[in-house]
């Protein structure tokens, strides 16, 4: 038996105007997962857990069957590990983003997405300039750095917000609060704005019309967690395909390898193509394998409708579609399950906790109701998972025992 996991980040939303009140799935031309929909099962999962925050690694933690209310001890700490950091028990460990504010807003979370190589410099500088004795920085990819604490700290009160939740609003709303040492990160922000604002790196991307990175922003913090694996849990051996550090991590922690595709990115520009086709060959070797797609997130993040469709289409035609022809062809059993982690809104770039859409097929899988994906005819369907960690326990076991 194989089972593939196809999470197209983000890609659930509501109704929009420019889409003549469709939602982005509705609105895209996807056939291949429609046929899955006309012979498989919809539901909806809800992924975040009353009182966490909505965010890829609660979500993504929560569908593969982690309950993160047990697991979840922060989102810097997952993508740490999938940098090949090694962290203490004692660490407390920060995402840090390149941020741009203008006018003392926040402007984009992702400085316009930053180059690695501008990213790297400027971080390499300003950890050079900026003492906070007891901390190390390292750089991640695009605008994601990584900051470890094995100073002994207590950053146990501190409370931050992810920058992507704070589009458009005022920075002093949501600095770091909580504790004596919020502070430090405050003196961290000020100097990097000090330090970046007359930097050639920003003074080069402005005169190119691109976005500067003004500041950075720590968020994210939490300690090392303790996961038991996914094949002591299940006896299948998984395997992860994605561009993101933050689901790289989590498959560290549950004991999967991480397979690297070229030219996988986390937008738009990313190869479908190679994705799909280095998904088909990895089916051979893993039990489970997820193939994670950033594209639909980062376009709700920039308000793009347009290429949030585009994307989702893209996913259906070069992942969807050939997985499912390779899995018909092997002549063994084989289960799809296809779900965004959580909802990811084009009108206000924010993620929402809403229940997402999912759809399952394969062996033993059939509905009575035959209806394409989408939001609407998963939320009228009879299957709704209360506690997304479940589903995965479904996915897995439902009609095989």
């Amino acid at each position: 038996m194989k089972y593939v996991i196809i999470i197209p980040d983000g890609a659930a939303d509501f109704p929009i105007d420019d889409l003549g009140g469709k939602t982005p799935l509705q609105a895209a031309q996807t056939p291949n997962t429609d046929r899955l929909a006309l012979t498989g099962r919809l539901g909806t999962a809800a992924t975040t857990p009353d009182g966490m925050p909505c965010g890829s690694d609660v979500c993504t933690m929560s569908l593969l069957g982690y309950d993160p209310a047990k697991y979840h001890s922060g989102r810097a700490p997952l993508e740490a590990a999938a940098l090949g950091i090694e962290l203490n028990d004692t660490d407390w460990i920060f995402r840090v983003n390149f941020v741009t504010v203008i006018d003392g807003k926040m402007q984009d979370h992702s400085a316009g997405h930053i180059s690695d190589e501008e990213g790297r410099r400027l971080l390499t500088e300003f950890a050079s300039r900026v003492d906070l004795p007891g901390a190390t920085l390292y750089p991640g990819v695009s605008y994601r750095n990584i900051m470890v604490d094995s100073s002994g700290r207590d950053w146990s009160e501190l409370v931050t917000v992810p920058p992507h939740d704070i589009p458009g609003e005022p920075l002093l709303r949501h600095l770091p609060v909580g504790g004596e040492n919020a502070k430090l990160l405050h003196t961290l922000m000020d100097r990097s704005a000090e330090l970046f604002g007359t930097h050639e790196i920003n003074l080069t991307r402005q005169e190119m019309g691109e976005l500067p990175a003004t500041h950075l922003w720590p968020w994210g913090q939490g300690r090392k967690p303790s996961m038991p694996t996914f094949e002591s849990r299940f006896k299948l051996r998984g395997a992860m395909i994605t561009a993101v550090d933050l689901l790289a991590g989590i498959s560290h922690f549950i004991g999967w390898d991480r397979l690297d595709v070229p030219g996988q990115t986390s937008y738009h520009d990313n190869d479908y193509v190679a994705t799909g086709r280095h998904a088909i060959a990895a089916i051979e070797d893993y039990d489970v394998l997820c193939v994670h797609v950033e594209a639909p997130d980062e376009a709700s993040h920039a308000a793009d409708a347009t290429t949030k469709v585009a994307a989702i289409e893209a996913i259906d035609k070069h992942v969807v579609g050939p997985i499912h022809e390779a899995l018909k062809k092997r002549g063994e059993d084989w289960r799809i399950l296809l779900l965004p982690d959580h909802y990811t809104r084009v009108d206000n770039r924010k993620h929402d906790p809403t229940p997402v859409p999912f759809l399952m097929a394969g062996k033993n899988v059939r509905s009575v109701r035959e209806v394409p994906f989408s939001e609407e005819n998963a939320d009228s369907s009879d299957l709704h998972i209360d506690y997304g960690h479940e589903l995965m326990e479904y996915f897995l076991h439902s009609g095989l025992v």
